[in-house]
């Protein structure tokens, strides 16, 4: 197919799987949890965090994070004492383990302080064309206190050849707005079209099949080749095709 059929596919599929009905069952539903901005950044950021493996099991592992900071996690991450933390104990997935959980409120709770918001942190380190830089600089900024070695697995950086797919997600759900509220549209400051798609195992085999990637191996260039190909489907809005390639792999196997 050519681009253009491509798009047209893609759309169909976009359309198809950008609603309210995809909410329930994937971990986008822990922030929908919630109503206020902060909220539904921390419980966002933490959920795509642990975003890997079983999607039922992500939403379970999550759910359980969100009890554990007394389903506040805004207020938790502010207004915690050192002991506290011993609460976060019980949590653990796969290998996100309780002091992982712990520094990840701790780095929070010093981001919120210094930025205000996590929306400021980026927004300040986006580029014209790209947030992933940005996503490198909140690496450093969110390991910029005392950590344990073991917790630096947990945040990807483009600057050292990862996609950071967990993150990209993250902003994908805090940036991207349409009439669909699946995504949150939360943040005003970074524009859509610099976003980069969330790839992964099964959007990474979709898009090998229709031709919008050629590297064999999900690498930072098999990234740019995706963004480039969905931009040019969609310069304003080329992440809302992550709906396509996810539910194409995931629900039709494709």
């Amino acid at each position: 197919m050519n681009l253009e059929k491509i798009k047209e596919f893609l759309d169909e599929k976009t359309d198809r799987y950008n609603n309210k009905s995809f909410i329930d069952s994937d971990p986008i539903s822990i922030p929908h949890r919630f109503r206020k901005k902060e909220d539904i950044e921390v419980a966002g950021f933490l959920t795509a965090t642990i975003s890997w493996g079983n999607r039922q099991s992500i939403i379970n592992s999550a759910s359980k994070m969100m009890a554990l900071l007394d389903n506040d996690p805004f207020g938790f991450v502010m207004n915690h004492e050192p002991h506290h933390l011993k609460q976060l104990e019980r949590f653990i997935h796969r290998t996100f383990n309780p002091i992982d959980l712990a520094y990840f409120i701790i780095a929070l709770q010093h981001l919120y302080r210094k930025w205000g918001s996590l929306e400021c942190l980026f927004s300040a380190h986006q580029e014209k064309d790209s947030i992933l830089m940005a996503i490198h600089h909140f690496k450093n900024e969110f390991f910029s206190l005392p950590h344990p070695k073991r917790t630096l697995k947990h945040i990807s950086d483009p600057a050292k050849g990862s996609v950071a797919k967990r993150i990209n997600m993250f902003l994908r759900w805090m940036v991207r707005s349409d009439q669909r509220m699946v995504d949150f549209g939360l943040w005003k400051t970074i524009p859509a079209n610099i976003l980069s798609c969330p790839l992964d195992i099964h959007s990474g085999n979709v898009a090998r099949k229709l031709g919008l990637i050629t590297r064999r191996q999900n690498d930072i260039e098999a990234l740019a080749e995706l963004d480039k190909n969905l931009r040019l489907m969609d310069h304003a809005d080329p992440v809302k095709y992550d709906f396509a390639l996810f539910g194409l792999g995931i629900f039709e196997k494709f």
